[in-house]
């Protein structure tokens, strides 16, 4: 019987889900697609696949459409995927092994290859830098954030913690919920041993991308972050949005989620702080950028 489920999140990009499908499928995997209401025929494609289950949304949910694949597996751990993502052979098998070996494990952070030159991420790399350190009841260096494309999840800890948000929608999801995992005492580790494969195509416009980023990273930290970090990464959206074409539109979508991020909003973890505040010291020094 199958231990983890693979939940892969779309919208419209049918010939990059076939790729995604054709790598997964012989793994003998449970595959759970989430179509976030296409119209390019993405929901046909996973259908195509033997064994894919496929659950249509009326409209574009973001990452909260990974929530809907995890409440629907029937696994102890869930891993993801995106549409221009996939697992190395055995690898699944060997993080099914990881969260039975440690139950404290919630998260695991894969080594993620970029490119048809499998080129380790920055983010991969830094993680393996270890930070944080290593805690004996994880496999592998602590983390507080991860790639949503390359990481497994325990599903009762992630369903506890409320998944992926809807305020951020997409792009940066990742941090609120390990905000929360660690806060609640759940561990979350690099584990190098594991590998995804990403292949994304090249931003059309990569500083549209940073300044989605930073909006997302500002109503991030209205939730669960200090005021005066909360308040930094604010007013770094701002000197973003000032260079940019699209900056007063996003800063305008960045007032308009912003009440909702403040009804969410909590005490802050003195122990998880400490902990941001470490790898702000370690980023300093680092260049680390977002693939998806």
């Amino acid at each position: 019987m199958p231990v983890i489920t693979v939940v892969i999140a779309t919208r419209n990009r049918a010939n990059a889900l076939r790729q995604t499908l054709e790598h997964l499928v012989p793994e003998n995997i449970e595959i759970i697609v989430v179509d976030n209401g296409s119209a390019d025929g993405t929901l046909a494609v996973a259908r195509a696949f033997p064994g894919v289950r496929a659950i249509a949304l009326r409209r574009n949910a973001g990452a909260v459409a990974r929530n809907v694949g995890v409440r629907a597996a029937r696994t102890p751990y869930v891993a993801f995927a995106d549409d221009d993502s996939w697992w190395a052979p055995g690898a699944l098998a060997l993080a099914g092994r990881l969260f039975d070996r440690y139950p404290r494990l919630a998260l695991l952070a894969a080594r993620t290859l970029v490119g048809p030159e499998g080129r380790t991420d920055p983010v991969s790399r830094f993680m393996a830098s270890a930070p944080l350190g290593r805690a004996d009841d994880l496999p592998g260096p602590s983390v507080l954030g991860f790639l949503a494309c390359s990481a497994v999840v325990r599903r009762e800890a992630f369903l506890r913690c409320g998944g992926f948000d809807p305020v951020v929608f997409f792009m940066g999801e990742e941090g609120r919920l390990a905000y929360d995992l660690a806060a609640t005492g759940w561990g979350l580790a690099y584990c190098p041993d594991v590998v995804a494969h990403h292949r994304p195509e090249p931003a059309a416009d990569p500083a549209a991308k940073q300044l989605l980023a930073a909006r997302n990273a500002a109503l991030t930290g209205w939730m669960p972050r200090p005021v005066p970090v909360a308040t930094a990464l604010t007013r770094a959206l701002l000197r973003a949005a000032a260079g940019h074409p699209d900056g007063a539109r996003t800063v305008a979508q960045f007032a308009a989620r912003l009440p909702r991020a403040l009804v969410r909003r909590r005490t802050p973890d003195s122990a998880v702080e400490a902990g941001h505040a470490v790898l702000a010291r370690a980023e300093s020094g680092a260049v680390v950028h977002v693939t998806d």
